[in-house]
């Protein structure tokens, strides 16, 4: 018998929480001081900030993997939330985080610009873990609580949560793309993802494009009726047939937060100082990633350094920023893609350079958000070229922080933020000379163009920021349930 199913056999088995959190990581960060004593910090992440309100209005709690492997913690409080530590072992962390996850899933998911791998091993692990957090969930549900399952790494909680808990109102969401059908169909435990993904009342997604391609493979692997965005899933057992639906709810950011730190009076002081360290060039673009072989970093590269080559651009007037966070330092892919974009940068800062000025700014670290911000009030133009992403918070980022309605966004299509953000200059990112005439148009946009484009996007953004988010998709789970409930 699996974990998951032996969670809540009788009343006695509730838990205490009303509403509940499920993702790969806890809402907090392990610290340690000076003294080598640790202590525990509410992780900085756009989802953390949009679901505190709710844990403080709710008997709340969030269970996930506290980040240190072969550690086995008792659930603690912090704030106004109970956070219930999953184990995961070092073995679990290589084959269900780095292997299947990580290195099957993502790049599948984004349209396979890198070669999934399917390994049996890693599957196990990965349907092992995804019992734990379904278990440890369902322990710490009360009766008829809402749960929210967060992402790609735990797809089969839901269905394993409803078989164990069928009381619970159910949520997924799905923070990356979700594939074609004609990609989807390479994974060799596609049903069984499918199904877990199923179990939930409500699944969303970044755009209506994933939503589709979602419902497209039920209907080709499953055989289930759909009308509209509903499944009918059928009885299975003693189980009753139940409704789950697949929609979209486009992911934001924390608004205020953004604004008001680029309205500090020391952070526009750090835009200004970032300026001068780069020599006061006319024009200062900007890239901010993960180091991720989906964000298009190499061909914004390859632009950049043919318009310096073109001369359309000099190292005197213009400078990149490119900020490339660590990411997944232990996966090959990762470790192979590091190499290319700091040999990319080295070439053209070899040839390009000059005694006072560099071409590229290459940063290899990550930043508090205040360091962000600042680069962001310190940036003419944003450059988000990915070649798949589930969203782009960082373009969403750049637009709130402009408070004065100046800069230029150069946007992939590819991302999801470009759904919403049209007035940026849209761009193919694997069509290179496209990609160099919209950097070009970005940098020469008329002040006026550029103020009326950016304040169409601000108002969207600010509009639609990332509480709004969390509440809307909440308000659909919960009404949509009832007639779950009811059946």
């Amino acid at each position: 018998m699996s974990e998951a199913t032996t969670a809540a056999d009788s009343d006695t088995d509730y838990g205490d929480f009303d509403f509940i959190v499920v993702s790969n990581r806890l809402a907090v960060d392990r610290v340690t001081d000076d003294e080598g004593n640790s202590s525990w910090r509410r992780s900085p992440g756009g989802l953390v900030t949009a679901l505190a309100p709710v844990m403080a209005k709710t008997d709340g709690a969030w269970v996930g993997w506290h980040g240190a492997p072969d550690e086995a913690l008792d659930p603690f409080d912090e704030g106004n939330m109970r956070l219930v530590p999953v184990p995961l072992s070092e073995d679990e962390v290589e084959l269900y985080y780095e292997g299947f996850s990580n290195a099957t899933l993502w790049p599948l998911y984004h349209d396979v610009i890198a070669p999934p791998e399917f390994h049996r091993t890693w599957w196990d692990a990965y349907r092992r873990v995804n019992e734990r957090f379904a278990k440890a969930t369902a322990a710490s549900a009360a009766h008829g609580a809402t749960v929210w399952v967060q992402d790609y790494q735990l797809q089969l909680v839901p269905k394993l949560l409803r078989k164990a808990r069928p009381d619970l109102v159910i949520g997924f969401f799905n923070h990356i793309p979700f594939p074609p059908l004609e990609i989807f169909a390479q994974l060799p435990w596609r049903r069984q993802v499918i199904e877990g993904l199923l179990g939930a009342d409500l699944i969303g997604f970044q755009r209506p494009s994933d939503a589709s391609n979602f419902l497209r493979c039920v209907r080709r692997f499953l055989g289930h009726t759909i009308r509209q965005q509903q499944v009918q899933v059928p009885a299975d057992g003693d189980a009753p047939a139940y409704v789950s639906r697949a929609e979209a709810f486009p992911i934001s950011i924390d608004v205020n937060a953004i604004t008001e730190l680029a309205k500090r009076q020391d952070i526009i002081e750090r835009s200004r100082e970032i300026r001068r360290e780069l020599g006061n060039p006319k024009h200062v673009l900007l890239g901010v990633d993960r180091l991720d072989y989906t964000k298009g970093i190499g061909h914004r590269l390859k632009a950049y350094g043919e318009l310096l080559e073109d001369g359309s651009i000099t190292v005197e007037d213009a400078a990149l920023i490119q900020v490339a966070s660590p990411s997944r330092e232990r996966v090959e892919q990762y470790r192979l893609l590091r190499e290319e974009i700091e040999g990319a940068v080295g070439r053209i800062n070899g040839t390009y350079d000059t005694m006072k000025n560099t071409a590229i700014r290459y940063l290899h670290h990550s930043y508090p958000v205040e360091e962000m911000v600042a680069l962001y009030l310190a940036a003419d133009v944003m450059l988000v070229t990915a070649l798949r992403d589930g969203m782009n918070l960082v373009a969403k980022e750049y637009v709130a922080a402009r408070t004065e309605n100046r800069g230029a966004l150069v946007l992939s299509e590819f991302a999801g933020a470009a759904d919403t953000l049209r007035q940026a200059v849209l761009v193919n990112p694997h069509d290179i000379d496209g990609l160099k005439s919209a950097m070009v148009t970005a940098l020469n946009m008329p002040p006026a163009e550029g103020i009326r484009r950016m304040r169409i996007m601000r108002r969207q953004v600010l509009q639609n920021d990332v509480e709004r988010w969390s509440q809307a998709f909440l308000t659909a789970l919960r009404n949509g349930s009832a007639g779950n409930s009811d059946a």
